[in-house]
């Protein structure tokens, strides 16, 4: 199920967005693989809520400004976004580079947020210099990295001999303004995790067991930062949790959003 698209401009930046359901709002922010928006567990959030999907500059329809350079300046556009919108007790869920994108948004300003769920996300390094937090995915082979991130990658996320010169480009337009994002500091912001400790909404994290980018150790480290946050980890799910097995994903943020039909699932299996 597709929802309404269209475009929101602030200032120079034209934010493509997705908005799909009825209900309270839920900003959902994408992976840097931007999968969400065909993914089953999304047409379930509908029944209960608004979800709003918006791509990230240099994403989807997104037009990129040069002054976006990092995550930390995405959060302020989408604070203007919600302002925008006039959204109000709007819960977020942010997964992977989405969810890096959450928690600045929150540390800055969560007056508009009820809740915070984040699944996977980069942005921070508890580990010294010389630890390796974060897989190193600029130097690993794109089958490596689906082995990293998927605990059983999909044929579709290699095979590329089916897709058109149009779906090819956009990927490789996505993960140019990914790597633009994110290249150096190596997929954190060494700041954020001073700043953490000013997210005041209930906030949930939802890590994958099979994780090879980033460990459950690694949320552990993120969810002490937060106050009051949680840590579900899901067996049998890596780095997309949501996607891999979006039942017990659902059932795992359901009582925590204060809809337990979550648990009901999609429909499907997972």
């Amino acid at each position: 199920m597709r929802g309404e698209t269209g475009f929101v401009t602030i200032g120079d930046a034209e934010i493509e967005i997705e908005r799909r359901g009825s209900g309270q709002p839920l900003l959902l922010l994408p992976s840097e693989d931007m999968l969400e928006g065909e993914a089953l567990f999304v047409d379930t959030l509908a029944r209960a809520f608004e979800v709003i999907i918006p791509a990230p500059p240099g994403f989807g329809a997104s037009n990129r400004p040069d002054w976006i350079t990092a995550p930390d300046d995405i959060a302020y556009l989408y604070l203007s976004l919600l302002d925008r919108l006039a959204l109000e007790a709007v819960t977020v869920i942010g997964c992977s580079l989405g969810g890096w994108i959450a928690a600045e948004l929150a540390t800055k300003n969560d007056t508009r947020l009820s809740r915070l769920v984040l699944v996977d996300p980069y942005g921070i390094k508890p580990g010294g210099p010389s630890e390796r937090d974060i897989a190193d995915i600029w130097q690993l082979s794109p089958q490596r990295v689906a082995a990293l991130k998927w605990r059983e990658p999909p044929k579709a996320a290699l095979d590329t001999a089916a897709e058109s010169d149009a779906a090819l480009a956009q990927k490789a337009r996505n993960l140019e303004s990914f790597a633009r994002f994110c290249w150096e500091p190596y997929m954190h912001n060494p700041k954020l995790a001073h700043r953490l400790g000013r997210i005041g909404v209930p906030t949930l994290m939802v890590w994958g067991e099979d994780d090879g980018i980033v460990a459950p150790a690694y949320g552990e480290a993120y969810r002490a930062l937060i106050p009051g946050a949680t840590l579900r980890v899901i067996p049998a799910a890596g780095h997309y949790p949501h996607l891999e097995r979006p039942d017990a994903f659902l059932a795992a943020i359901g009582k925590f959003l204060g809809t337990p039909q979550l648990a009901a699932g999609t429909g499907d299996a997972a």
